[in-house]
């Protein structure tokens, strides 16, 4: 009996749970309130932390200027080394493409528009707000 308890229960896990011992978050806790809080999709839709998670689902995740898609290949409630993190999803080709995408379009608006060693004066202020108000 305990056997066939144990498959079924590596058949599935918590969402939390899985998305912890993936090492998308840190703690459980981060993973709920990420989950809670809309950034985390199940199947394209929003759900609870307690919901299974099953090889072959879709998950997006939004970690910052990011949106990972990962696709489910294996399951774990525990939390392990990140070699075996990364054994437990595979990240799908257009979230890999799209992640380049916009990593290349950040660095390339940080160079056009590159911060300025000092501040104004008060005289360079007062022209810019000058600026701003005739527009």
């Amino acid at each position: 009996m305990k056997q066939n308890n144990q498959s079924q229960e590596n058949l599935s896990a918590r969402l939390d749970k899985w998305l912890w011992a993936a090492r998308f978050y840190k703690t459980r806790a981060i993973a709920k309130q990420m989950i809670d809080g809309g950034k985390v999709f199940y199947d394209g839709q929003r759900t609870k932390s307690s919901k299974a998670v099953n090889i072959g689902d879709r998950i997006r995740i939004r970690q910052g200027f990011e949106e990972k898609e990962v696709l489910v290949v294996a399951i774990a409630e525990r939390r392990k080394d990140a070699t075996f993190a990364r054994t437990l999803y595979e990240e799908t080709d257009s979230s890999i493409e799209a992640r380049e995408k916009n990593a290349l379009a950040r660095k390339q608006g940080i160079l056009l528009s590159p911060a300025s060693d000092t501040k104004p004066d008060k005289k360079q202020r007062r022209k810019l707000r000058e600026f701003k108000e005739r527009i």
